[in-house]
């Protein structure tokens, strides 16, 4: 399918959707959300995705201008397009049912910010950085921020970010804990291919109900984490990567999974 905003491809079983509005900084217009949450459901073969921008920015945050007379704003503007728009999409890319790795180039701000931190696997450029710069506006952070934000970094650091309004480096946030690793810029996407194949020939079942489980153990008691891996296991232990990947062992050879 073609998109106005955002590019979508699949090879090898490794989806990429690139956000693509270069000259606005890959600025997320409420149609841009939109485009998203349908690639999100089409991507037919895939086993781990990879986000990303075009051109010197990863996402400059919210657009709410981008639909000229229909633009919305205000706070009752904002507070609509982030309960019919922004955060539907925050929820879809938690729910996906594979890994997801985000190859953040230059500025990830405000809802940019979050979609950059959505990522299983976070790897930044060494121009990469992370930006809450809602304070600066006299707004609040949004996109999930203030949930993700503490439980990533711990609160002193969280509120850092969000009170404070100041650029995280990719160097930084590596150091923090923020996000996996920070590269240089020519190696970006070189390096986030380079685990997408690792992960897509992985166990995506499996992948999948780690997601769900790390999920649910955030928001929920030790016992519903325990419930939550048990249940997990009984759906896990009957798939075909685990029949191959029990049988890898007995054969002493490396397991080959199909993703079913």
């Amino acid at each position: 399918m073609s998109y106005e905003t955002i590019t979508v491809d699949v090879a090898d079983n490794i989806a990429t959707i690139t956000l693509n509005r270069p000259e606005r900084m890959n600025a997320c217009s409420l149609d841009m959300a939109g485009e998203i949450n349908d690639a999100l459901s089409t991507m037919e073969g895939a086993r781990c995705l990879i986000i990303t921008g075009a051109g010197r920015g990863f996402c400059s945050g919210a657009d709410l201008s981008a639909r000229g007379e229909r633009s919305i704003s205000g706070g009752e503007g904002s507070y609509i397009a982030l309960t019919r728009h922004y955060n539907p999409l925050m929820m879809n890319l938690a729910r996906l049912n594979m890994p997801i790795i985000t190859a953040v180039n230059g500025a990830a701000a405000g809802v940019g910010c979050s979609i950059g931190l959505a990522g299983d696997f976070v790897i930044a450029g060494k121009s990469g950085y992370f930006l809450q710069a809602f304070v600066n506006i006299g707004l609040v952070p949004d996109g999930g921020a203030s949930w993700m934000l503490p439980r990533l970094v711990g609160k002193a650091r969280a509120t850092e970010m969000m009170m404070l309004g100041e650029k995280i480096s990719g160097d930084k946030a590596a150091d923090w804990g923020l996000i996996y690793k920070c590269v240089e810029d020519d190696q970006l996407l070189a390096e986030a291919r380079a685990l997408a194949t690792r992960l897509a020939n992985g166990p995506t079942v499996s992948y999948a109900i780690m997601r769900k489980n790390i999920l649910t153990a955030l928001e929920n008691s030790y016992a519903e984490a325990l419930l939550a891996e048990a249940e997990g296991q009984r759906i896990a232990g009957s798939s075909a990567d685990a029949a191959e990947g029990g049988l890898a062992f007995l054969e002493k050879r490396k397991a080959v999974f199909k993703g079913q």
